[in-house]
């Protein structure tokens, strides 16, 4: 049941309610907790995935070399001087999984000392609501997808075409279990109750029965559900593809991805504490599992990276953060999911950038440069300082997206705009600098001789004077 949103909760100007403002309605009929508390319930859940993305990493890098899956520096985009194996994506992959098993083993066989979920409402031992405990299996089996499409990649190549499929397949697993499918709520049901119908749920009858399809007469129609699902599909594309394009230096993608697990990670407790939903605890257990297994890859891939992540990993961890900022909408605040986005804005920048760029330079959007934001940090700072001042810019993103779920919407969007405006036009300024001084000169060497032939032009029509009628002098 899709959540809704009283009168009397606030946002800063904007009339929508804060992760903050739950809290006091939730402790009415939940138990409270502080963020340390439930944190700590949770922690092994982040452990397990980093202790085995660390010791599975080193175990993938021979199983690539010996089998020749390296990234040769046939490129000069390309910062690696030798040979780095691939299948780094598959320990990130195997490490989240494990630390996601780990919640299963948890919820079934350890005790509370071990590990324990939240106090909640949602996830009372006594309900049939058991299952909200876990990570859909929907999330689990999208992210195998993801893993699949990306690692055959990888291994022997994959036509575009196929590799979208893969990742529509893994958004359509999402909408099995309207994981994501309620983040158009906030919007659409505004509309509704302007229609009339909040839900917009709406019964097409027919006179004929449809065998299988309908038998009652009738087909039912969820808007928001439908617009939900097709959000899902146009987030999945563009994170995956996003995540794909900064992963240009060492350790920079699973960095920056581990800054923003650690800021969606506050949101989740902070949601979690407000008791929000029932995708509470599976929200902290992949935040977690994602958070481990980016930094328990970050070591081995960091400069002089030994191990890449590949297609497979690139995608992975793009499909991860998405499936974590959709959920933050999952009862219907949108709000949530804007600053999620915030929070990933990196990626989010750099292929809007892209796009720009290209359009500018008349290039099909499938060209590859090397004006992304990483290169031109590289030329001025190298490999090392162009990853640390991203992951900086990181930092702030995340700082700003968890400010904003606490209530700061005008001051948020201010200055996330002027921030993202300022990386933005330095970026194309900066990539587009040959072109400005090409067009420049153009136009004044245009403007230039433009004006001499119009002298020339001028001298030339212009009356000679007659000397019988020049004026005598005494």
């Amino acid at each position: 049941m899709i959540g809704r949103l009283q009168s009397n909760e606030t946002l800063g100007d904007f009339g929508l309610p804060s992760v903050a403002d739950g809290v006091a309605s939730a402790s009415r009929t939940a138990p409270s907790q502080s963020l340390l508390e439930i944190f700590n319930s949770y922690i092994f859940v982040f452990l397990i995935s980093f202790v085995v993305t660390v010791c599975v990493t080193p175990l993938l890098r021979r199983l690539a070399i010996a089998n020749g899956i390296v990234d040769r520096p046939n490129d000069p985009r390309k910062a690696h001087k030798l040979p780095v194996a691939y299948l780094g994506g598959i320990a990130v992959y195997i490490g989240v999984l494990a630390g996601i098993a780990f919640s299963y083993l948890g919820f079934a066989l350890l005790p509370e000392s071990v590990f324990d979920f939240h106090e909640s409402v949602h996830l009372n031992p006594e309900s049939a609501n058991m299952s909200f405990r876990l990570v859909p299996m929907s999330i689990l089996l999208g992210m195998t997808l993801i893993a699949v499409t990306g690692l055959i990649d990888d291994v022997v190549g994959l036509d575009p075409r196929l590799k979208i499929v893969g990742q529509l397949l893994a958004a359509a697993a999402l909408a099995m279990q309207d994981v994501g499918t309620k983040v158009a709520a906030g919007v659409m049901q505004p509309i509704g109750r302007l229609v009339g119908n909040e839900d917009l749920v709406y019964s097409i009858p027919f006179a004929f029965e449809i065998p299988l399809v309908a038998p009652t007469g009738s087909i039912t129609i969820d808007v928001i559900y439908w617009v939900g699902t097709a959000i899902i599909a146009v987030f999945v594309l563009g994170a995956c593809n996003a995540s794909n394009l900064i992963d240009g230096l060492d350790g920079l993608l699973s960095g920056v991805t581990a800054i923003a697990a650690a800021g969606l990670l506050v949101m989740a407790l902070l949601l979690a504490q407000s008791d929000d939903g029932s995708l509470d605890a599976a929200r902290v257990v992949l935040a977690l599992a994602l958070l481990g297994g980016c930094l328990g890859f970050l070591p081995h891939n960091f400069n002089p990276a030994t191990i890449f992540l590949g297609d497979c990993g690139s995608l992975l961890l793009g499909y991860l953060t998405i499936v974590l900022i959709l959920t933050m909408g999952d009862t219907g605040r949108t709000h949530l999911v804007v600053a999620g986005l915030i929070i990933y804005a990196i990626p989010i920048i750099d292929t809007a950038l892209a796009i720009v760029r290209r359009k500018l330079a008349g290039k099909p959007m499938s060209a590859a440069d090397d004006q992304h934001l990483h290169h031109q940090l590289k030329r001025a700072f190298g490999v090392k300082g162009a990853v640390l001042t991203l992951y900086g810019i990181g930092v702030v993103f995340a700082s700003l997206g968890v400010w904003l779920s606490e209530g700061r919407v005008r001051v948020v969007f201010t200055i996330a705009i002027v921030i993202a405006s300022f990386i933005g036009v330095t970026a194309v300024k900066i990539a587009r600098r040959q072109a400005i001084e090409e067009d420049t000169v153009r136009r004044f060497t245009s403007a230039t001789s433009g004006s001499k032939d119009k002298a020339k032009a001028a001298t030339k029509t212009a009356p000679e004077s007659d000397p019988s009628e020049a004026v005598p002098t005494a």
